[in-house]
């Protein structure tokens, strides 16, 4: 497979693995990257010293391209950047803030830059920023999301007639048959992150990796709108917000119950009641745990069945 995606990258796939807090480290980019996808470091999770031990590993056990996922809400970003550049990351994906801010100095670094938005106005702002792609994520991704609540398939479309840049279509994708129908909509490639959740090369706890299996349609829902919103699995945590809104708990309130922590303790320590356990809506459709390459693997193998079965159809 050759497009603008692969020759952005330098990669085999226009497969991207999203970079998620708590559940992807070193392992899972470099297991993703030498299967002929691009991984992706989430860094939103880690201190700056953390971030550097896991560029280094992912660089002693990758040659192929891989990239860090760049918060820019994140408190240290400051040092984030600097490590980045000092450990000669080539690919960021920036997400959750403004990328007018840092575009320019990362690409000043020789450092190809992309941008996770929710709508058209931010993918706009994205291309005034100077990106070099865009990530189009929509309402059925899991973790943090837009407030406008729109589907992957709107969403894609609509961006793809505003901006000309390579486009990356993510949420509700992780079959094969998914990424061609987000191409058919105008995207280049895609980013798949639930998926990949449930990997053994995922740093998720393996309490939560087993809870994803056991999810249904319907499971996850996007909460708390009022603080950032997020996609989460349903849960005893998820049973103490929704008594919240039903007593009419105010922003102040909803903080207060979030507290910190609880996407780590849910995801990375494994508590299953009270974490918060964020997913996206394809996960009802995981029934098996798998190794990343596999998963890579077998996501092609039913893109290229199902671009030849649609090539034979007669209309």
């Amino acid at each position: 497979m050759n497009n603008n995606i692969t020759q952005l990258f330098g990669i085999k796939y226009p497969l991207i693995q999203a970079g998620m807090i708590w559940c992807s480290g070193w392992r899972l980019a470099s297991a993703v990257s030498n299967a002929g996808g691009l991984g992706i470091i989430g860094s939103g999770s880690m201190y700056p010293d953390v971030l550097r031990e896991h560029i280094q590993k992912c660089k002693a056990q990758t040659s192929k391209p891989f990239a860090v996922n760049l918060p820019l809400l994140y408190p240290q970003i400051d040092d984030h950047i600097n490590i980045l550049i000092e450990e000669g990351v080539k690919i960021v994906f920036t997400s959750a803030g403004n990328p007018d801010k840092w575009t320019s100095h990362l690409k000043k670094h020789d450092i190809t830059v992309v941008h996770v938005v929710s709508n058209v106005k931010f993918a706009k702002k994205a291309v005034d920023a100077g990106v070099d792609a865009i990530v189009a994520e929509g309402f059925e991704a899991g973790g943090h999301n837009g407030r406008d609540e729109t589907t992957t398939m709107c969403l894609v479309p609509l961006i793809r007639k505003h901006v000309s840049i390579p486009l990356i279509a993510a949420g509700g994708i992780g079959t094969g048959s998914g990424m061609l129908a987000a191409m058919a909509l105008g995207a280049d490639g895609v980013q798949i992150g639930s998926r990949f959740i449930a990997s053994p090369e995922s740093s998720a706890h393996q309490n939560f990796k087993e809870f994803i299996l056991n999810s249904k349609e319907g499971d996850t829902q996007l909460m708390l709108k009022e603080i950032t919103p997020v996609r989460l699995l349903k849960n005893e945590f998820y049973n103490q917000l929704i008594e919240a809104y039903e007593n009419g708990a105010s922003k102040e309130e909803l903080v207060s119950l979030l507290g910190r922590g609880r996407a780590k303790k849910g995801m990375f320590m494994g508590d299953l009641s009270e974490g918060e356990l964020e997913i996206g809506q394809v996960s009802a459709l995981m029934d098996t745990i798998k190794p990343a390459a596999e998963i890579v693997h077998e996501i092609i193998e039913e893109f290229n069945l199902a671009k030849n079965k649609m090539s034979e159809m007669k209309f």
